[in-house]
C-alpha cells in the first residue's frame, strides 16, 4: 500500500493522538499542520520530534495543493468541521474528522453534497466502537443472546472534573458545539445505532442548565471547578503559552455568564423497527461512568462501567476503572461475560481505531469503521433532541432528513 500524506487541522490536545500515530505509522506521512496558533504547531512538532510545516487557516487550500495532501484530519472546534471537510473533499482529499461530523442541518447538507459530488470518503472518529467491551456487546446482541431487542436504557455520568470541562471551553456555547447532545452524546447515540444496526426515527427531549452557569446560584467560592493550567506542562504549552497569540482562554469560569448549553438532559428515541431508547446524561456527578441495559424477548444484557469513583483533586479511588458485562436470560441465573479493568484511551478504543484509520490494521469484521452515514445518524438524534428542547414536541427524523436533502 502506498504511503499517504496527511494534514491535521486544529492543533488542540486531541490532535496529539493523531499526530503521534501518524508520526509512527509506516503507511502514513504527516505532511502538514494547520492552526491559527504558531505556538501550538511548534509544540506538536516538539512532542513528535519533527519539523512538519505549518499553515494558517486562511491558507488551508493552498496547503492541500502545495503539500500534496491525500487525507485531512479535522480536529478543529465542532462548528468549523463542515468548512474544512467540504474544502478538503473538493480539493480531492479524503477526510477523517473528530466527532461530531458537524453541528447543524446546514453543515450536514454541505458535507453530504460534497461527498456525493467528489466521490471522496469521510470517516468519523467514533473511538468508543473499538472498545473491546463495546465490541462484545455488539457480538452478543447480533448472536441473539437475549432475543429480539425491545428497549434500551442508557445513563451517562460526567463528573465534576470532566463534566465541568465542557463549561470551561468553547463547548459552553451551543453555536460552537451543538451542546452536549451533539458533542458528547453523539458518541452514545452512535453506539446505540451501531449496537442495534438501525438509526433513529422519532426523538423527544427534556433538559436544562441546572448546575453550571451564572443563573443557577450554585457557584463555589473556593473555585474547585477551575483548571490549573500551570500544573500541567502539556496544557500550559498548548493553551496558556498561546493565549497572547490567539486570545483563546482555555480555563473559563464554569459559573460565569454565557453558558448556552444544557448540563442535564433526558432523551426518548424510537429507533426504526420499534426499539425504544431511554437516555440520560448529566455533567455534574461526583463520579464518572455509565450503564446501558438491553431488554429483550429472551432476557437482559447489562453493561456497567465505572471509570472513576472520585473527580480530580479528591481522594483517589483505590481501584482502577472497571467494566462488567452481564447476560441474564429469562428463568436463568446471571452470567458475567466480562469483568475487567478498563484499558487506556477510551477503554483501549483509541489505539484500535487509529490502527484501522491509518491502514495499519485490517478492517474490523464488526463494522467498527464509521463513515459519513454513521456520522449523520448519530447527529440526527442530537439535532432532533435539540429541536425538541425548543419546541417541547417530538421530532420526526424524516423531517430533518428532508431538510438535509437525504432520503429517509
Amino acid at each position: 500500500m502506498a504511503v499517504r500524506r496527511y494534514a491535521i487541522v486544529g492543533l488542540g490536545s486531541r490532535a496529539e493522538l493523531f499526530a503521534r500515530a501518524l508520526a509512527g505509522s509506516p503507511r502514513a506521512e504527516l505532511a502538514a499542520f494547520c492552526d491559527r496558533s504558531e505556538t501550538r504547531m511548534r509544540v506538536h512538532n516538539g512532542w513528535i520530534g519533527a519539523s512538519v510545516p505549518g499553515y494558517r487557516p486562511e491558507d488551508f487550500t493552498v496547503m492541500l495543493a502545495k503539500e500534496r495532501i491525500d487525507v485531512v484530519v479535522v480536529c478543529t472546534p465542532d462548528h468549523t468541521h463542515a468548512d474544512y471537510v467540504v474544502a478538503a473533499l473538493h480539493a480531492g482529499c479524503d477526510v477523517v474528522t473528530e466527532k461530531p461530523m458537524t453541528t447543524d442541518v446546514d453543515g450536514a447538507r454541505r458535507i453530504l453534497a460534497a461527498r456525493r459530488e467528489t466521490g471522496r470518503s469521510v470517516r468519523v472518529a467514533f473511538n468508543y466502537r473499538y472498545n473491546p467491551v463495546h465490541r462484545r456487546v455488539r457480538e452478543l446482541l447480533a448472536a441473539g443472546e437475549i432475543g429480539e431487542i425491545g428497549s434500551v436504557e442508557f445513563t451517562w455520568l460526567l463528573d465534576t472534573a470532566h463534566g465541568a470541562d465542557y463549561f470551561r471551553r468553547w463547548h459552553r456555547e451551543k453555536a460552537n458545539s451543538g451542546g452536549l447532545l451533539v458533542h458528547k452524546s453523539g458518541h452514545h447515540f452512535d453506539l446505540v445505532n451501531w449496537w442495534l444496526g438501525r438509526g433513529p426515527e422519532t426523538v423527544f427531549a427534556l433538559g436544562r442548565l441546572f448546575f453550571y452557569g451564572d443563573e443557577t446560584g450554585r457557584g463555589h467560592p473556593d473555585d474547585r471547578f477551575a483548571l490549573d493550567l500551570e500544573a500541567s506542562p502539556r496544557l500550559r504549552a498548548l493553551y496558556r503559552d498561546a493565549e497572547r497569540e490567539d486570545g483563546y482562554v482555555r480555563n473559563r469560569d464554569v459559573f460565569a455568564p454565557g453558558v448556552t448549553i444544557e448540563d442535564d438532559v433526558s432523551v426518548l428515541v424510537r429507533h426504526r423497527g420499534g426499539v425504544v431508547l431511554n437516555y440520560h446524561l448529566h455533567a455534574y456527578s461526583p463520579r464518572e461512568g455509565y450503564r446501558v441495559a438491553f431488554s429483550g424477548s429472551e432476557g437482559r444484557l447489562e453493561l456497567d462501567v465505572r471509570e472513576n469513583e472520585f473527580p480530580a483533586g479528591a481522594v483517589p479511588t483505590a481501584e482502577p476503572g472497571r467494566a462488567r458485562l452481564t447476560v441474564q436470560r429469562h428463568w436463568a441465573s446471571p452470567e458475567v461475560v466480562v469483568d475487567e479493568v478498563l484499558g487506556e484511551g477510551h477503554g483501549g478504543g483509541d489505539e484500535r481505531m487509529l490502527a484501522e484509520l491509518l491502514g495499519d490494521a485490517d478492517p474490523d469484521e464488526l463494522g467498527c469503521a464509521a463513515d459519513h452515514d454513521s456520522g449523520l445518524q448519530a447527529l440526527l438524534t442530537g439535532l432532533a433532541a435539540n429541536r425538541s428542547l425548543v419546541t417541547g414536541a417530538p421530532v420526526s427524523v424524516d423531517e430533518l432528513l428532508a431538510e438535509i436533502g437525504e432520503p429517509a
